[in-house]
């Protein structure tokens, strides 16, 4: 009974690295070749029969995509494509439910895609949601506008994301001085968040890191100096 206990044991500890080893790459490569059938029967529906050949080529149809998307970007450049995506702009901003959509859509593209700002800057800790109890968040940037006015504090914008889904969260502002910056980066703070604390990155010293924000815009320099004034 005890060889038999110990065969089991050993045969169950086998068949969970088995299924940690090949669970993450089956998964991505079942995901990877769902995307590109779908690109492939999304364009082969698309194009004439004469267009698209007869043989099936994996992942043509999202090399067709790729290069569609490029000679879109290149019109877009141009004055008359320019004037389309104006056009475009003015009817959609005019529709009451897809203009908030849309708005919302662009937005975030074009922070993530184009670099108009970084997204996340740092990792940080802040106690959340009272004291003695720390949360893990991502810095967005200073605090400016009319938050940073009507409160007249140094504050940072802290993104607190909720597990398992780091999409959804609460957006906080944090007195500077009560932001303790993670040496991590941005990829470790996320599977931290994802996996529930299972997947922790490794701690590679007591660095004190720094905040890495933007200095305040003119705007707010302004303010500053007339309520000192005052």
């Amino acid at each position: 009974m005890i060889w038999r206990a110990l065969f089991n044991a050993r045969m169950r500890n086998y068949l969970l690295t088995g299924i940690l080893v090949t669970a993450p790459i089956t998964i991505t490569v079942w995901l990877s070749w769902q995307i590109l059938q779908f690109f492939d029967r999304t364009v082969r529906r698309m194009m004439p029969p004469d267009l698209y050949p007869d043989i099936s080529i994996p992942g043509l149809g999202l090399l067709v995509v790729f290069l569609g998307l490029i000679l879109v970007g290149a019109l877009t450049a141009g004055l008359v494509g320019r004037f389309f995506v104006r056009t475009s702009e003015r009817i959609l901003n005019n529709m009451p439910i897809v203009r908030s959509v849309y708005g919302a859509i662009k937005q975030i593209l074009e922070t993530v895609l184009q670099n108009k700002a970084t997204a996340f800057r740092q990792v940080v800790l802040i106690e959340y949601p009272r004291p003695g109890i720390w949360a893990l968040g991502f810095v967005s940037g200073p605090t400016k506008g009319e938050v940073r006015r009507r409160l007249d504090r140094e504050l940072v914008n802290v993104f607190l994301p909720t597990t398992p889904n780091p999409t959804s969260g609460f957006l906080l502002f944090v007195p500077k001085a009560d932001v303790q910056v993670m040496n991590m980066t941005i990829e470790e703070g996320i599977k931290l968040v994802v996996s529930g604390g299972i997947v922790t990155p490794e701690d590679v010293g007591d660095r004190q890191g720094k905040l890495a924000i933007d200095a305040p815009d003119d705007d707010d320099s302004e303010a500053d100096q007339q309520r000192k004034g005052q």
